[in-house]
């Protein structure tokens, strides 16, 4: 078994992969990688060591339940290879209690004594595998290496399930104007580093555009992980950041792994980091620092490889001298900063941004594609659009929407929709009254569907369907 001092030097240097070939192959060693072997036979578990110690960078074994149990609450384990037959208690118990206590661990059984009985009480608990003794390390090997795609996957699967749906490419900036081909050189310039960058403008201009465009290009293997630092309380902020242990609050009835670990190998953008509260901004100065996290609830520390990309529409620098940001936090974020234009510094961008929109957004409606000719380009060019690119977007949704020129819905606001029907027309239709109130919805969120989906209680897949039938009708 290893030493608490070689524990904690595992813990604390970040050594680069190597691949390393070993029976099944080749593997790749991940120095961040763990496994917890238990088994009351001293030969499996010199054997299950060795041959396991060219895919994991931390292997620990125990003979027992209560031994594994101590050494759980020093260190955290992606993997638990386990006998279902050990002294005191069988691993079946153990494991199904590690599910109720809310451990997403993955399992693999290994038994000498197997019958049907067996395995689907295996399964029950929570087995990713079943592997009969005597096995050859090929065997465990292959096992092995499912377990730890799964896991990948799984959390591969809840990034893109949080992530805000987003009509672009990674790196889709659409534009060729000078001050967007300078932003575009900068970023790929930086992308492969892992410095920390920042992203300013104002809101709307495409920073986390300019983010998703950094992570693509740094070709780093993990995900990449937004979050909105102003849309939640502190609280609920360190436990989205750093996960959290179950029991750690109120409603944690499971444990729960943070963004840090999700964007682990990968990126995460703090969207709106001027919006922080400040016991937060200590608590990711730490982490940034240290490159390790510690979950909600738990006195244990986990390393992680996260490039921490941040934005805000705030001028940080402001901030600081009214110490309402940490000026320490500050300088660490600020190891580059891009500005991105705002769109009337780059209204010969407009063109093709409005093509680009407009393509895109009849294509998703089931709707013809508009036709800007330079009579309307002009109208638009006059406007101010303080909501930049987003509220250009968001006009040629409501155009197209409305069967309108995009000149017509620049200022389409509750008012205009109402004034647009007939006072005479005091008796309508059910089905017109319906359509006013939705269209002063989507008027209101500024043509967001998923936001008047959500206040008029339909799903997003009936408003599309109502607006298509509006359109063709």
């Amino acid at each position: 078994m290893k030493s608490s001092e070689q524990r904690i030097k595992h813990d604390s240097i970040h050594e680069s992969a190597s691949v390393v070939a070993g029976d099944s192959g080749t593997a790749i060693k991940n120095s961040m990688s763990s496994v917890l072997i238990v088994d009351d036979e001293a030969g499996i578990r010199s054997f299950l060591q060795k041959g396991l110690s060219s895919r994991f960078g931390l292997i620990e074994v125990a003979e027992d339940v209560e031994t594994a149990n101590e050494l759980r609450k020093r260190c955290h384990f992606d993997l638990i290879i386990a006998d279902i037959r050990l002294p005191g208690r069988s691993g079946v118990e153990w494991v199904t209690e590690l599910r109720e206590q809310g451990s997403i661990t993955e399992v693999i059984f290994i038994t000498a004594y197997a019958d049907i009985e067996t395995a689907i009480s295996a399964l029950r608990a929570g087995a990713a595998d079943f592997i009969m003794k005597p096995f050859r390390m090929e065997q465990m090997h292959a096992s092995v290496e499912r377990c730890m795609e799964k896991q990948k996957f799984q959390r591969e699967n809840y990034v893109l399930r949080r992530e805000v749906k987003t009509h672009y490419d990674s790196a889709g900036m659409v534009g060729d104007c000078d001050l967007i081909k300078n932003v575009c050189d900068v970023i790929k310039r930086v992308a492969p580093m892992s410095s920390t960058v920042l992203i300013t403008g104002e809101t709307g201009t495409g920073k986390e555009l300019a983010g998703r465009a950094m992570h693509k290009w740094s070709k780093r293997s993990g995900s990449f992980v937004p979050i909105n630092c102003g849309a939640m309380s502190a609280e609920l902020l360190e436990s989205e950041l750093f996960g959290h242990t179950r029991g750690a609050f109120t409603g944690a009835h499971q444990s729960r792994e943070g963004l840090f670990m999700y964007a682990n190998g990968g990126t995460l953008f703090l969207d709106e980091i001027g919006e922080m509260p400040l016991s937060m901004q200590t608590n990711l100065l730490r982490v940034m620092e240290q490159q390790s996290i510690r979950p909600v609830g738990s006195n244990k520390e986990y390393p992680v490889d996260v490039r921490v990309v941040a934005a805000t529409n705030r001028d940080l620098y402001e901030e600081v001298k009214k110490g309402e940001f940490r000026e320490d936090l500050y300088y660490r974020l600020d190891v580059l900063s891009i500005r991105m234009p705002s769109l009337k510094e780059r209204l010969e961008d407009l063109p093709a941004l409005v093509n680009h929109f407009s393509a895109m957004l009849a294509g998703e409606m089931g709707v013809a594609k508009h036709e800007i000719d330079d009579n309307e380009l002009s109208l638009l060019e006059s406007y101010s659009w303080p909501g930049n690119i987003r509220e250009l977007k968001n006009v040629i949704e409501r155009s197209l929407l409305l069967n309108r020129k995009p000149s017509e819905c620049m200022a389409y606001t509750t008012a205009g929709i109402q004034a647009s029907v007939a006072p005479e027309d005091t008796c309508q239709k059910l089905d017109e009254i319906e359509k006013r109130h939705i269209l002063k919805v989507l008027s209101d969120t500024d043509g967001n569907k998923s936001s008047a989906a959500r206040i008029l209680g339909i799903s997003r897949k009936t408003l599309d369907r109502k607006t298509r039938l509006w359109q063709t009708g």
